[in-house]
């Protein structure tokens, strides 16, 4: 599948008089570039219908075309060093977690100039035939040299390889770490070499893969290694088996200040873009495409769980040739926001092709003024769950895609265009080539499922909605109810904390703000504790923790532990986020389960048809009554909608005093007479029992929750991803319109809330 146009840009929200930068790889020779206002991006007929509003920019205009990669996989790239280019003999050694020992060579610590065959690489040799030195001798002249012994996946090993340029003699160890009975995959083996002489030229030196080439501002390698790394070390000469052993454990000091050239550590700074040699020689290096840190490494012994009380046990990383996050595509469209600008969800629409008949839109928020509120009332775009969603590819990897869905999957263009084009990088949904969970996800890249117009492989039946242009509807209401409002992202709630909040008197949730980080999180609930409300317009919030990184821009974490509805599981040891050091899984799982902050919390998911809710005795309560105010005593709320024909659907929350919901919230309805395709989530589960499903278990419902905080605050829970579908219904004239407008009007006042 062929997309001409893809995009992304260099920030998700900027403010009046700041510049966003949009880079571009169209496969015309132009592309033009325009700029609206997104209303609703939604194409279902049956819904309020595609909307978006043209604006005038100086950066609107036609601009040449030009072909734009991704280079994904990630490596080291170690500092330039003049040790390199003079090194004849050397000993190469790590020790080595490979996870895809059978496929194509795979690099683990290399010299090399691929143009010049100079230099040398020690990988795991294609169709896993052992540990392999390659030697370059120039002028296309190589020699390569194997143990033959295949390697047994997800398997600890220590590796070494020597070269005596005098003797014109290689050895190579292969050490299984490991005890399997009947088992040997250990080998030494020793060689002559028949060139002599490799030739001194400039060389990039790499962990985790071996250098091809320099493509403008970025380095580009092959050969990427799969699985983990750990204490990689180069010595500047031939070394005995002593020795080797020696620098294997760091425990000969005279050896490491003269004859290593460098040895790195990896548990060392974990949290940082770079790693550190500790020979003395300071050829550190800087990570590219975000291989994963505070993973287990050889020595971890199972004694400690979490990385920052045990560094020297976590001294590996783990690399995967899927890995991306910075695509460092060069910028082609530069817009600075206009004073004039209101706040907003805008687009970049970037369209090339003698009709203008191809097309990508790249989606932002134009925030409020520095320091300033233009309205009352701020939507929070989920921008963290967008990027934790970003080009996933659970519809065409998944095998139980249609049975989550209840129906065959209908795939779209950016579907097969992201499943053909793997560099677009994966979600942290997806697991690496090599079978593992991907903990981080990046927003500089396109990111082909956060678009206008988009329709999911989710959503009930008969829907197209989740995530972004499920949020639309939400942005849509309220423009055709005329409030005025602000917008701003995850990523100000997080940097900012609460400040970017108070000066609102009441914020609006998005349809699934499932992925939080501690900052957000502590916000928020300052927010609410200062007398601020939060209306939450949908379900599964406040869910996974995640952190993100001290350095590096546009990136998140997410470990996958104990607990929770996953797509893949974190390994055992490996449960901290390597950004911060924090225990990452549910919030649940961390003491602040959703229903401490929201008032209700995830409890069954199902992806067919949508229902209804009834009214609870707590809505008929004089305090509350006129939250449902127009709304007759026995009406089903509700049972209508884009998403899956009702307002209660995809994923639910209900409360729970237990888990944190206020002791005096109101629960004032209730959904009901789900399928049983709605199934109870795992972290309920002590013991797997009949009567999951939603025709039978009480817990499979969503409930409307109204509770006061502090200082005149308030939160309104619907606790659905599926109620912002079903609020333009009838043209906005319907019990789920009514009850969301109540509330909002009434939050938005200055008076107490509650009769």
């Amino acid at each position: 599948m062929t997309m001409k146009i893809t995009a992304y840009a260099d920030r998700t929200s900027v403010a009046p008089e700041e510049s966003i930068n949009f880079m571009v790889n169209c496969r015309a020779n132009s592309f033009k570039a325009d700029f609206v206002k997104l209303i609703c991006g939604d194409l279902n007929p049956d819904g309020p219908g595609y909307k978006e509003h043209p604006i005038k920019t100086k950066a609107n205009g036609t601009y040449p075309g030009r072909r734009q990669v991704i280079h994904a996989g990630s490596f080291i790239q170690l500092d330039e060093s003049e040790h390199f280019n003079s090194l004849e003999s050397f000993t190469l050694q790590a020790f080595i977690w490979p996870t895809l020992p059978e496929n194509t060579k795979q690099t683990i610590i290399g010299n090399w100039s691929q143009q010049d065959s100079n230099g040398a690489y020690l990988s795991l040799g294609s169709q896993n035939c052992g540990l392999t030195l390659t030697l370059g001798f120039g002028k296309g002249k190589l020699e390569e040299f194997s143990t033959g012994k295949s390697f047994l996946p997800r398997n600890w090993y220590f590796v070494s390889a020597t070269y005596d340029a005098k003797t014109k003699s290689v050895s190579l160890t292969q050490e299984a770490l490991h005890n399997h009975a009947k088992i040997n995959d250990s080998a030494k083996k020793k060689y002559t070499v028949r060139n002599r002489g490799m030739t001194n030229c400039a060389r990039v030196a790499t962990i985790g893969a071996n250098f091809l080439k320099f493509d403008k501002n970025r380095t580009v390698c092959q050969n990427h290694f799969n699985g983990k790394i750990d204490s990689p070390a180069i010595a500047s000469r031939a070394l005995n088996p002593t020795e080797i052993e020696q620098l294997k454990y760091r425990q000969n000091q005279s050896l490491m200040s003269t004859d290593v050239l460098a040895a790195w550590d990896f548990s060392k700074n974990i949290k940082s873009m770079n790693v550190s040699d500790v020979s003395g020689n300071r050829i550190n290096g800087k990570l590219v495409n975000m291989p994963v840190r505070g993973m287990t490494g050889w020595n971890w012994n199972g004694d400690e769980m979490n990385w920052s009380h045990a560094p020297n046990q976590y001294g590996a990383i783990h690399f995967h040739d899927d890995d991306v996050h910075d695509a460092g595509w060069e910028i082609d469209v530069t817009l600075k926001i206009p004073k004039s600008l209101k706040s907003g969800l805008y687009a970049a629409r970037l369209r090339c092709g003698n009709n203008l008949e191809e097309e990508d839109y790249v989606p932002f928020a134009v925030l409020p003024p520095k320091g300033k509120a233009t309205a009352k009332i701020c939507f929070l775009l989920p921008t963290a769950s967008y990027m934790a969603y970003a080009n996933e590819h659970m519809g065409t990897d998944a095998p139980i895609a249609q049975l989550l869905a209840g129906r065959l999957v209908e795939h779209q263009h950016q579907d097969l265009y992201r499943n053909e084009h793997r560099e677009y990088g994966p979600s942290c949904y997806d697991v690496h080539t090599d079978g593992s969970g991907v903990c981080y996800s990046s927003r500089l890249r396109p990111i082909l499922n956060m678009r206008p117009k988009y329709k999911s492989w989710l959503g009930g039946k008969g829907s197209t909605l989740w995530q972004f242009n499920a949020d639309t509807h939400i942005i849509n209401w309220l423009e055709a109810m005329k409030y005025d409002y602000d917008v701003i992202t995850d990523e100000e709630l997080h940097y900012e904390g609460v400040d970017c909040l108070e000066r609102y008197k009441v914020v609006l949730s998005s349809s699934h703000p499932e992925y939080h980080s501690k900052e957000m999180w502590d916000a928020m609930a300052t927010y609410q504790d200062r007398g601020g409300r939060l209306m939450y317009l949908g379900a599964n919030g406040w869910y996974w923790r995640i952190a993100f990184h001290e350095e590096a821009d546009g990136i998140i974490e997410v470990r996958r532990a104990e607990g929770g509805i996953r797509g893949w599981e974190a390994q055992t040891g490996e449960y901290y986020h390597s950004f911060t050091g924090e225990y990452g899984g549910l919030w649940r799982r961390n003491g602040r389960a959703p229903q401490k902050i929201v008032g209700s919390g995830f409890t069954a998911q199902g992806f067919d048809i949508s229902s209804f809710y009834t009214r609870k005795p707590d809505s008929f309560k004089k305090p509350v009554k006129w939250i449902m105010s127009g709304v007759q005593s026995d009406e089903k709320i509700g049972d209508f909608g884009l998403v899956g024909g009702g307002a209660a659907g995809l994923e639910l929350d209900r409360a729970d005093v237990s888990l944190g919901t206020h002791p005096n919230a109101y629960v004032l309805a209730s959904s009901e007479d789900h399928t049983d395709l709605y199934l109870l989530v795992c972290e309920e589960l002590l013991i797997n029992y009949p009567g999951l499903g939603g025709q039978e278990n009480p817990l499979i419902r969503a409930d409307l929750v109204f509770y006061e905080t502090n200082n005149g605050g308030g939160v309104f829970s619907t606790s659905s991803i599926a109620w912002p579908g079903s609020l333009s219904h009838n043209s906005y004239k319907n019990n789920v319109s009514k009850i969301t407008k109540n509330v909002l009007d009434r939050f938005v006042t200055n008076g107490p809330i509650t009769d």
